[in-house]
C-alpha cells in the first residue's frame, strides 16, 4: 500500500505542473519567482526533492496561480480561507488575501553596458520587491522579470555603471527600446533598432562607443528593459 501522505505529495507536484502548463510558465521561470536556483522545481516534480514545498515557497506560488495553498500540500487549516478559496461558498476574497508584493530575483550576470562580460551562473543572489499592482498595471508577470546589475559606461547616461535593471523575458516581436541580449557569447545591455533586411542595430546611448549591425538571428533577446533604479 503506498502511504497517503506520499499520494498526497505526488498530487502536489501533478497540480502545480497542471498549473504552469495552463499559465504558460517554465519550472525554471517558477524557481526564480521564489528565488531558487533555476533546476529547483525540476528536481521537486521529477525526483522527488525536496519531499515537500517550504511554507514561504508554497505560499508564493499559490498567490502566483491564485490558488489555496492546499492545492500545493499544505495542511487544511479549520475556518481559514486561503487566496483563492471560498468561491463556491459565496464567500469573495479580500484584498488582504492577495499578496501585495512580488519578490523579483537578482541575478548576478553583470549585463554589460561597456566591452562585454561572459554570462555567469543563472543563480539569484538576493531579491528586489515590487508592487504587484505596478507590475499588473505594466501588463509584466512576476514569474517571467529578473533584476541585474548593469556595468560599464556605454549605455550612459541612460543607464549608468552600477544600475539595477527590471528585465522582462516574456518572449514578444522585437521592438525598438533598450534590451539585454547574448551576442557572440557575451551578455549586452544595448538600445536595438531594427535595420533592413532582417538586420538589427545594437545601440550605445554613450555616442563614444559605435554602433553594430548584426543579423537578427545572431542575436540572442535574453529580455526588454522595462525600469532602472540606481544611485543619484
Amino acid at each position: 500500500m503506498v502511504p497517503a501522505d506520499s499520494e498526497s505529495e505526488d498530487g502536489t507536484r501533478t497540480r502545480l505542473v497542471g498549473l504552469a502548463t495552463q499559465r504558460g510558465v517554465s519550472l525554471s521561470a517558477l524557481s526564480a519567482l521564489i528565488g531558487r536556483n533555476t533546476t529547483y522545481l525540476q528536481q521537486f516534480v521529477r525526483k522527488g526533492s525536496p519531499r515537500k514545498l517550504e511554507e514561504n515557497d508554497r505560499r508564493t506560488l499559490a498567490e502566483f496561480f491564485g490558488v489555496p495553498e492546499t492545492d500545493l500540500g499544505a495542511s487544511p487549516r479549520g475556518g481559514v480561507i486561503t487566496a483563492g478559496q471560498g468561491a463556491s461558498r459565496g464567500v469573495k476574497p479580500t484584498r488582504s488575501m492577495a499578496a501585495e508584493w512580488a519578490d523579483i530575483p537578482r541575478l548576478p550576470l553583470g549585463a554589460s553596458a561597456g566591452p562585454g562580460t561572459l554570462p555567469a551562473e543563472e543563480i539569484p543572489s538576493g531579491r528586489l520587491r515590487f508592487n504587484h499592482r505596478w507590475l499588473k498595471g505594466q501588463g509584466l508577470e512576476p514569474a517571467m522579470l529578473s533584476v541585474i546589475e548593469v556595468e560599464g559606461d556605454s549605455m550612459e547616461p541612460t543607464l549608468r555603471d552600477g544600475d539595477e535593471i527590471l528585465v522582462d523575458r516574456t518572449p514578444r516581436p522585437l521592438r525598438a527600446g533598450i534590451h539585454v541580449i547574448r551576442l557572440d557569447d557575451v551578455l549586452l545591455v544595448k538600445r536595438l533598432e531594427s535595420g533592413p533586411g532582417g538586420t538589427v542595430r545594437i545601440i550605445s546611448d554613450n555616442p563614444a562607443y559605435p554602433r553594430l549591425e548584426r543579423s537578427l538571428n545572431e542575436v540572442e533577446l535574453v529580455g526588454r528593459v522595462v525600469w532602472k533604479g540606481g544611485r543619484l
